[in-house]
């Protein structure tokens, strides 16, 4: 008998632990297109440089955080995206190990891609505006990012990003 309640116990914890894990966490429903942004994604730049990203939902769902570090933490950063009411848009603050931070804008377009633009406060190299495109592919996302530095905006740089099992590190 008790091996028997053993089984029935171990069969039921399973199956409402299977349940559980079923359920998706709601999100704000401006920020659903975001969530097969969801995880951890990692990027080869030009230079060589590693740079590992994790996108995860935040605050009960109304917001998405993303942070990221370049290297195993020779810079990183952190952003929270949101729904801004009175701005009728998300927005999104970034920011970084450098000591300088970002505000901006992001829009959606009609395929799924977005753009953001930024406002940069603080950056010792010049730079006081960042135009980026993410777009989600099949297995892996591309990012292509321009700078607004000394007041001329710089030749678009593309990254591809995959799915990683690595972690943000920060020192």
């Amino acid at each position: 008998m008790y091996k028997l309640m053993t089984v029935f116990f171990a069969c039921l914890l399973t199956l409402s632990t299977a349940v559980g894990k079923t359920e998706t966490p709601q999100m704000h429903p401006k920020l659903a297109f975001l969530a097969p942004y969801l995880g951890t994604w990692q990027a080869t730049f030009e230079s060589g440089a590693v740079d590992v990203s994790k996108w995860e939902r935040a605050l009960n769902g109304t917001a998405v955080r993303t942070l990221h570090s370049i290297n195993n933490g020779e810079y990183g950063g952190e952003s929270l995206i949101f729904w801004d009411n009175k701005k009728k848009s998300l927005v999104f603050y970034y920011f970084t190990t450098a000591g300088f931070y970002t505000q901006g804008i992001i829009n959606q377009s009609s395929d799924g891609d977005f753009v953001a633009i930024e406002e940069v406060t603080g950056n010792k190299d010049g730079i006081t505006k960042v135009k980026s495109t993410s777009t989600l592919l099949k297995n892996s996302m591309k990012v292509s990012s321009s700078y607004l530095k000394y007041g001329k905006w710089t030749e678009p740089e593309a990254r591809t990003y995959t799915r990683s099992s690595k972690e943000v590190i920060f020192r």
